[in-house]
């Protein structure tokens, strides 16, 4: 078994799970997210809760990050300049010419992350076939350093037409730049994509470039920085598909760990769907992590993560591997205030990690989701994980100015309406996850985590009519405990337009082994899969291929049975591939633990009685604090149950109990 560390890094928190494979111990950490410097906050985690002889032992450290994320929505990133083919400069701003949001008549694309001014063209010609129609001119390219050079460019993008189909130009374009003395990053579409669609692949590129002038030293720091604190094994960053690339690997394509924070809770949650389902009521999960600015969702089915091959980031599209997670502003840090027509709102602006909730008593006046929370005893007083003291007196002082302007009677019912409101707010993003997806969200159960996530579970259920809330073992750090449960995760993907005849399968061993020569690594599992359409059509979906082992028929069948799936119909018309797609996976353990087991209190949630709003009922009630350990049997709610990394809310009408895998079982008795 492997010693491994998991480090998420939230809006508000940072959190750290360790599974120690020589004592099966699991050790948990929760610390204040240093938004400045991020990697201050993740040392401070390990040095809270790993001796330096433990860590000396881990073998890997998987981190979830946001810089790069960060990076796009401040748009504090490199200056980029783009290469391009002569007569596609203009390609990230004409865009794909529709509309965000149709029905806005003002509505305006996000201006390209690289100005005009800066995106140069050469003279080139590759065809989609990849025969050359026309060289490439040298001197361009050098006039083109000349112009970077002056203008302080600090990385490059090159990306010329059709270069997946045949890379030279690109890979020539690079080596002129560099003997005219361009010294730093440069990103290779064919390198970065290797798919079609100029606009997608131009964008992903330049993403590449723009992002990787951050990511790469600060990756580069917190390994120095865990080094000399002892730790000498591997550093691994998870990606926005799932799994987790190697430092080095990370740093050369940042572009892949642009969502590496949201999905770690998705993959955990995945998994533990996978592996008890059938006891837990997880044949369809959603998963709830409510964290400090945000709420992240994903719908798994059959424990299976939901992938996707494009996403999109503040308007920016992205060809890469990425899990369906879908964020709203609806954290326990989100703002609460009253519009200019007098009505009550929360988020998407969030008071984050500093100065935090006005009851963090470190310097916020804003009312918060957090503050309305506790100022309803759905948090219990005192001390919580990261050694903050939760002010119920600057709670109340925060929400009471929302009263007079929403013509809302008193702080109680200002509090009410925040909780309400976000809920609100979260039941609509797993709408967008399941109705709009034809799933009907009263069959699933919700998985609910993070530091707030627990205190959201009955009003989720009573939002989305579910009847089953499974809260996971230190659900404050659920996220970190899919870091530890992370594979190593190698992609690749190329184009390949033909017809799926009995020629097809052999050309698309031929371009999977070139593929895999890219992603080799000891020990890897090796996966295909194939975007395939009709022919005629314009959309694909991605079909997983047995080479060696299917056939032309068994290829058709699995794409007619998920064509039926996702669209209720079949047709006859002869199939194509559009792109070729390959995964290498390397399986760090097999014995990681699948639901770590709860930690033991630290002296800082005490049982007894509490003041909390019953929101079935309408009105205050005194109800029982229980310690998670403590609890047995069938617990009827009210109550709360607390442990180190968050308190689950049991509301009138639901029980809960603890199940033997270590999970909170919430099921509803009644209807509202």
């Amino acid at each position: 078994m492997t010693t491994v560390i998991g480090v998420d890094v939230g809006g508000t928190f940072t959190d750290l799970v360790l599974h120690d494979a020589a004592t099966g111990e699991i050790r948990v950490a929760k610390q204040p997210t240093t938004p400045a410097a991020p990697e201050r906050g993740v040392l401070a985690a390990v040095d809270a809760a790993v001796p330096r002889d433990l860590l000396a032992r881990c073998r890997h450290f998987a981190h979830g990050t946001t810089v790069g994320l960060n990076a796009l929505l401040e748009r504090r990133g490199a200056t980029v300049g783009l290469i391009t083919t002569a007569g596609f400069r203009d390609v990230l701003e004409i865009r794909r010419g529709d509309r965000d949001d149709p029905y806005d008549l003002s509505w305006t694309p996000p201006p390209p992350l690289v100005p005009r001014r800066l995106r140069l063209e050469v003279a080139e010609r590759v065809a989609a076939d990849g025969s050359v129609v026309r060289d490439l001119e040298p001197e361009d390219v050098r006039r083109a350093a000349e112009t970077f050079a002056a203008e302080g460019v600090d990385a490059v993008a090159i990306v010329l037409v059709n270069s997946y189909a045949n890379p030279g130009h690109e890979a020539r374009v690079a080596e002129l730049l560099r003997r005219a003395g361009f010294a730093g990053p440069v990103s290779l579409s064919h390198e970065v994509s290797g798919e079609y669609r100029e606009y997608e692949r131009t964008c992903t590129t330049v993403v590449d470039a723009f992002v990787r002038h951050r990511m790469g030293p600060y990756l580069h720091n917190l390994d120095r920085e865990l080094r000399a604190r002892g730790f000498a094994g591997e550093l691994l960053v998870t990606r926005s598909g799932g799994g987790a690339l190697a430092l080095t690997e990370a740093a050369a394509r940042p572009f892949e760990t642009i969502l590496s924070g949201p999905v770690a809770g998705a993959a955990a949650t995945a998994r533990l769907a996978a592996s008890l389902g059938h006891s837990l009521g997880l044949g369809t999960a959603v998963a709830a992590d409510v964290g400090g600015t945000s709420f992240d969702t994903a719908l798994i089915e059959d424990g299976r993560l939901p992938l996707l091959y494009q996403g999109e980031v503040v308007g920016l599209p992205l060809q890469s591997p990425w899990v369906d997670v879908r964020s709203v502003g609806a954290g326990g840090g989100s703002v609460a205030y009253a519009d200019a027509g007098g009505l009550l709102r929360v988020g998407p602006r969030s008071a984050g990690a500093d100065p935090g909730p006005a009851c963090y008593g470190r310097g916020g006046t804003e009312p918060t989701v957090t503050d309305a929370a506790l100022h309803l005893g759905m948090i219990p007083r005192g001390r919580i994980s990261g050694g903050i003291e939760l002010s119920a007196e600057e709670a109340a002082r925060a929400l009471a100015p929302l009263a007079a302007p929403t013509g809302i009677d008193g702080v109680d019912a200002v509090a009410v309406g925040v909780v309400r409101i976000a809920a609100a707010h979260m039941a609509q993003a797993v709408r967008g996850v399941t109705v709009e997806r034809g799933v009907d969200p009263r069959g699933a159960a919700v998985v609910a985590f993070g530091g707030a996530g627990p205190v959201f579970g009955c009003l989720l259920a009573d939002e989305l009519d579910v009847d089953t809330v499974v809260v996971p073992p230190n659900a404050g750090n659920f996220s970190a405990v899919g870091l530890v449960q992370t594979d190593v995760v190698r992609s690749a993907a190329r184009t390949m337009v033909r017809p799926l005849d009995d020629a097809a399968l052999p050309a698309v061993d031929d371009v999977t082994r070139s593929l895999f020569e890219r992603l080799a690594r000891p020990g890897a599992v090796r996966e295909v899969d194939l975007d395939l359409r009709h022919r005629g059509q314009e959309h694909t979906l991605t079909i997983p291929v047995r080479l060696g082992e299917d056939d032309l028929t068994a290829v058709s069948a699995r794409f007619s049975e998920a064509y039926h799936r996702a669209f209720g119909h079949t047709l006859p018309d002869p199939l194509e591939i559009v792109t070729v797609r390959a995964t290498s996976r390397v399986v760090l353990d097999d014995e990681r633990p699948l639901v770590p087991a709860p930690s033991a209190g630290e002296g800082e949630d005490e049982a007894g009685t509490t003041r909390l709003w019953s929101f079935r009922r309408g009105a205050w009630t005194d109800a029982p604090v229980v310690r998670r350990e403590d609890l047995t049997g069938v617990a009827e709610g009210p109550l709360l149950v607390v442990e180190p990394t968050a308190t689950a809310y049991v509301d009138a009408g639901f029980a809960v109990e603890a199940h033997e895998s270590g999970c909170l079982l919430i099921t509803r008795k009644d209807r509202p």
